[in-house]
């Protein structure tokens, strides 16, 4: 169902690098001397020797690499204010695995990120995918490495060859994983409340109370505990520290204002730290 369903936000926005003084017919100082325009908005500025990488470019090569290594997607991609991209390639093939229930399927995925403010590198990663949730889990250790070369007159960007890296990744890290995931799942969650306040208070993730004269569980920890009971009525099955986590991580992508770097970390904490409960 949310394979059908997946967010497809425009990420070819128009984008240019200028100089400020065509723009002001003022002069700049040395290291700001240009402007990176994206969809008619300045988002950056940048030195002479900054070499801007459109996502026409990267993206577009980032597909070639899955073409070329004959891997079936389907694709999301999320645009946060014409700053920064991201594009997930769900494999959506024989590596899929369930996590003891065959409602919960979990398929590879390969996020690839660029953006025009700085705020995140170019950079690609192998993680997961859960379509109960459609959330994208990053607690994958696999990186995708990249040569780019920059300079003010062109921009070289250099992918690896897919295959064996993807091949890779689901002999070392895919199945190994998983299997923390199963884990997970065999450890039941009596409390669900005090499993969300025992989680916030390691991570620090967003307050458990609505404030110090109020203990109630805030907006965001009900938040929390709603999913987690949901999916649990959902797959029939109790509440667990797989559930647990994927709950934290549905709110940590959906209503917490991170950017997508921000959300990468915090998602590998909130794994760890729930996962040292199993």
């Amino acid at each position: 169902m949310y394979l059908q369903n997946l967010q497809q936000d425009e990420i070819f926005v128009s984008s240019e690098m200028k100089s400020l003084k065509s723009l002001t017919q003022m002069e700049s100082r040395r290291g700001l001397e240009n402007a990176i325009i994206s969809n008619g908005k300045i988002v950056n500025v940048v030195s002479n020797s900054y070499g801007h990488i459109p996502n026409q470019l990267f993206f577009k090569k980032a597909e070639e690499m899955l073409t070329d290594a004959q891997l079936n997607f389907h694709k999301r991609t999320i645009n946060k204010n014409d700053r920064s991209f991201i594009t997930d390639f769900i494999i959506d093939d024989k590596s899929q695995f369930t996590v003891k229930n065959h409602k919960d399927l979990i398929l590879p995925m390969l996020r690839f990120k660029n953006s025009y403010d700085g705020s995140e590198k170019t950079s690609g990663h192998f993680g997961f995918y859960r379509e109960v949730c459609s959330n994208g889990l990053h607690v994958s250790q696999a990186e995708i490495e990249f040569s780019i070369k920059h300079n003010k007159n062109n921009t070289h960007l250099i992918m690896p060859r897919l295959n064996n890296l993807f091949d890779k990744f689901l002999d070392n890290e895919f199945y190994t994983i998983t299997k923390k995931f199963d884990k997970m799942k065999e450890f039941k969650i009596i409390d669900t409340q005090e499993f969300v306040k025992a989680i916030l208070d390691r991570t620090k993730l967003f307050r458990y109370e609505c404030s110090d004269k109020n203990s109630d569980p805030s907006k965001k920890s009900r938040e929390v505990i709603e999913i987690l009971n949901y999916e649990a009525l959902l797959l029939n099955e109790e509440p667990n520290l797989w559930l647990g986590y994927n709950a934290f991580n549905s709110v940590l992508h959906n209503v917490l204002k991170k950017s997508f770097g921000q959300q990468e970390r915090l998602d590998k904490k909130l794994f760890d730290e729930v996962y040292a409960m199993a």
